[in-house]
């Protein structure tokens, strides 16, 4: 009978232990989802769209004679005061040849005629493309008559779980 009452006695002062004030105790239960609404972030990763474009012609100028010609004339006659005889001709050919070849670039700034050909510049402009990503759901759910919102990471479905806290009112 002792062992009992002592049982009892001590059960008893478990149970108070547990309710006294300021002890809490805490379950899992579930909540009806009322809404679940998904999110959504718009999210640009624009791109870049390149296309070469013709812009024009590209040309030399005219190619000009005058520098070869005077060129030719000067260098001949340097050549003809270079040498005697027969070496007087040949310094004369020499010396116009070269002229020619110089004053030729000197006049054209060593350009060469080209024919037109066309020319093309590469062109580029930045395409907004947006795109919608789901972020995750606003959800309302119900419990004890109670209504409460959150976001969630997923959809929940038709419940939740929710954890319960429960502790003594103080009066």
């Amino acid at each position: 009978m002792k062992t009992t009452t002592l049982t009892l006695a001590l059960i008893g002062l478990t149970g108070l232990a547990f309710s006294a004030p300021g002890m809490a105790s805490s379950f899992q239960d579930r909540a009806e989802v009322i809404n679940s609404t998904p999110v959504y972030e718009s999210v640009n990763e624009p791109r870049r769209d390149c296309w070469n474009e013709q812009v024009g012609y590209e040309t030399t100028r005219r190619r000009e004679y005058g520098g070869a010609i005077i060129g030719g004339l000067v260098g001949g006659l340097l050549g003809n005061q270079v040498g005697k005889g027969s070496g007087r001709s040949w310094g004369t050919a020499v010396g116009a040849a070269t002229g020619a070849i110089v004053g030729d670039n000197i006049d054209n700034d060593g350009h060469q005629a080209v024919a037109g050909a066309p020319r093309y510049e590469q062109r580029c402009r930045q395409i907004d493309n947006w795109s919608r990503h789901l972020t995750g759901y606003n959800v309302s759910y119900r419990y004890q008559g109670q209504t409460y919102s959150a976001f969630l990471p997923y959809d929940p479905g038709q419940t939740v779980r929710v954890n319960v806290n429960v502790s003594l009112a103080e009066q």
